[in-house]
């Protein structure tokens, strides 16, 4: 899983081009179109596009493609909202990762669902008859775990009343990714229940650094480097006047002491890093 991140990393710093600008706005923007078209087709544009196995060995290979841009829900009300809440949060992570790396965060999760949903059609007779095997339900839930990693203490309306910080919201969705997939396996439908674990899958392969970082932070406290990162922030706060200094974007604690600042593990030597760039930086080697 390190060796797959930290390729990722790579691949996006060595591509600075690759990647689609809004990337967001143009899913929410066919959401609503497909919506807006449903109510004039009662509902039968929805089924053209959808992921059906039955009618994509058929030659409907778009469906491959468009299945991405099917609403979630027929209902105006939570439709607005979800979009609205998708579009906030890839906006969120698009700033923060840059065009490349949210691009590939979603295009591997349609991938990983175009293969599900090819598995599932092959291993429960989804290829007999028309049946929808596949959507970006959990890959655009997943989008929130990405978030709450990046900005955990960023306070959110829930329910648009209730401030609540994006940890305990993403803890939520934890359970409810968990109650999915212990439903799906109580009814027997083995193989749905990869839908939501591929889901998550997507969101390990971009984070294993923070998760696996998770595991090892007991250690860290009590390790000779973690003895070493104090001898270099008390040589630094005597020889430059400053106690913490990113290595990406050169802030300093005295220049913005809101801010919090943390040392990679994975990079070979000291290297400090403020909030805004400690998840999102190519390690050094």
């Amino acid at each position: 899983m390190g060796f797959i991140s930290n390729w990722l990393d790579r691949f996006c710093y060595k591509h600075p081009r690759f990647g689609i600008s809004n990337l967001m706005l143009y899913i929410i923007g066919g959401n609503i179109l497909v919506y807006l078209l449903d109510q004039f087709s009662n509902y039968s544009f929805s089924q053209a596009i959808s992921f059906i196995p039955y009618y994509i060995i058929h030659g409907q290979i778009w469906r491959i493609v468009t299945f991405v841009f099917v609403p979630e829900s027929s209902n105006l009300i939570f439709l607005a909202i979800n979009c609205y809440f998708y579009y906030f949060i890839g906006n969120m992570l698009e700033r923060e990762w840059g065009n490349g790396k949210f691009t590939l965060f979603y295009l591997i999760g349609v991938v990983f669902n175009v293969i599900v949903g090819l598995l599932i059609a092959l291993l429960g007779g989804g290829f007999a008859f028309p049946t929808v095997t596949a959507s970006m339900y959990y890959v655009n839930m997943s989008l929130f775990f990405a978030f709450a990693t990046l900005y955990p203490n960023l306070q959110l309306l829930f329910f648009f009343i209730i401030p609540v910080k994006a940890k305990w919201l993403a803890w939520i969705d934890a359970a409810f990714f968990a109650i999915t997939i212990v439903e799906y396996l109580i009814a027997g439908t083995f193989f749905m229940a990869l839908l939501p674990v591929v889901a998550l899958l997507n969101y390990v392969l971009f984070f294993w650094g923070d998760i696996s970082s998770l595991f090892r932070k007991a250690r860290r406290r009590s390790s000779p480097r973690v003895t070493n990162f104090k001898k270099a922030q008390k040589h630094a706060q005597e020889t430059k006047g400053y106690l913490h200094k990113c290595a990406v974007c050169g802030v300093t604690d005295t220049e913005r002491p809101d801010m919090e600042f943390r040392y990679c593990s994975k990079c070979n030597g000291y290297y400090c890093y403020c909030m805004d760039h400690i998840n999102s930086h190519v390690h050094i080697q």
